[in-house]
């Protein structure tokens, strides 16, 4: 497993954060701006960040829409680490990208809890086995972790991925966002129900040709989502 970058201005806390994942046998080294953070993130390639808001440089929500639009640094998990605590704080940097909120002041031990959930949730292999499944122009490839729409490829986050081969390996069936977290997040999930709308919203801007009237992930109302019945 790689290290995990804290990017926070705060000392104290950046070195309180470090310490305990490294009490639990994981690596982490710190940075507090955010332009140098960037750089170090395409050199060195984390496997988590921990990412503050409130950032010199290049403040936090900047840094994650910049990390999500390109490839190589797409599917490193985030996890926003912040004062702002407000609900539509939290859905703005879910938007952006982030797998996970931690608002402050937080509990050390659920930091650590949050980030190996989470890195257990990004690295879980994808079996080889499974053949691939398509949907229209979309082909989902499991063994080469690979989607392409019209023979172009999709860049797509692990829960990103994962989201989408559940949907299209249950086509027509409508799960919750309950359900959802479950069968995509896991049993050991911290996000809310919310992070379920966010996720999709940012799969259909990738996969649908008009994401504002999907045809092929749907909403039913008053109940969740399905994937578009077979035609």
């Amino acid at each position: 497993m790689g290290t995990i970058l804290i990017v926070e201005d705060e000392a104290d806390i950046a070195d309180l954060v470090k310490y305990h994942l490294e009490k639990e046998g994981l690596s982490a080294r710190t940075v507090g701006d955010g332009k140098q953070a960037l750089d170090l993130i395409v050199r060195d390639h984390p496997s988590l960040i921990i990412l503050d808001l409130m950032l010199p440089g290049v403040d936090g929500l900047e840094m994650c829409r910049r990390l999500r639009a390109q490839s190589a640094t797409q599917g490193i998990p985030i996890i926003m680490l912040t004062a702002r605590a407000e609900e539509v704080d939290r859905i703005v940097g879910l938007e952006m990208g982030a797998d996970d909120y931690v608002p402050k002041p937080f509990s050390p031990r659920e930091l650590v809890a949050r980030v190996k959930a989470v890195l257990r949730r990004t690295a879980a292999p994808v079996s080889p086995s499974e053949s691939p499944v398509s949907a229209g122009n979309l082909r989902l490839d499991p063994a080469r972790h690979q989607v392409t729409k019209d023979d172009r490829a999709i860049e797509l986050s692990a829960m990103e991925f994962r989201l989408l081969e559940f949907f299209l390996r249950h086509r027509g069936r409508v799960f919750t966002r309950t359900q959802l977290l479950d069968q995509i997040w896991g049993q050991d999930r911290f996000v809310e129900p919310r992070t379920v709308d966010v996720h999709i919203r940012r799969l259909r801007e990738k996969v649908e040709d008009r994401p504002r009237q999907p045809t092929l992930i749907l909403t039913v109302r008053g109940m969740g989502y399905k994937c578009q019945d077979d035609e």
